[in-house]
Formats: structure tokens, sequence, C-alpha cells
């Protein structure tokens, strides 16, 4: 199967699926960089920031949502 298929079938896994994969692609690389950046303790700030002050998402749209923020 090429590259191109498997993303192409990525968006047809359910979440739970979608999970399993990104926590198996994670742990094959153990030289993925997964350490703190400026920006990602700003944006986690800002997250925290508006969920202070507005009124939130529930937590189901989050999940729904999540695969859009992360991709970013």
């Amino acid at each position: 199967m090429s590259m191109n298929e498997i993303l192409e079938e990525i968006p047809r896994l359910s979440a739970s699926e979608r999970e399993v994969l990104l926590h198996r692609l994670v742990g094959l690389d153990a030289e993925v960089d997964l350490e703190e950046t400026p920006e990602m303790l700003a944006a986690i700030d800002a997250g925290i920031r508006s969920f202070e002050t507005g009124p939130g998402v529930p937590l189901e749209e989050a999940r729904r949502r999540l695969g859009e923020w992360i991709s970013k």
C-alpha cells in the first residue's frame, strides 16, 4: 500500500482507531520531538484563558474537532 493510499484511508477510520494509530506511530519513532515549544506553551495558555473566560466546548465537540486542531 502506498503512502497516498494510507493517507486517503485515515479519515475513514473511527476516532478510536485514529487514536490507536497515533499512539503506534509515535511509539515507532524514538526520534519524535515532543518537547514543549514556546508556541505550544503560548497556545496552551491561550486555551486555558479562553476556557476560563468563555463558555467552553462540550467534550464531544472537542473530540470531534481534535483532529482539525492538531493538524494545523
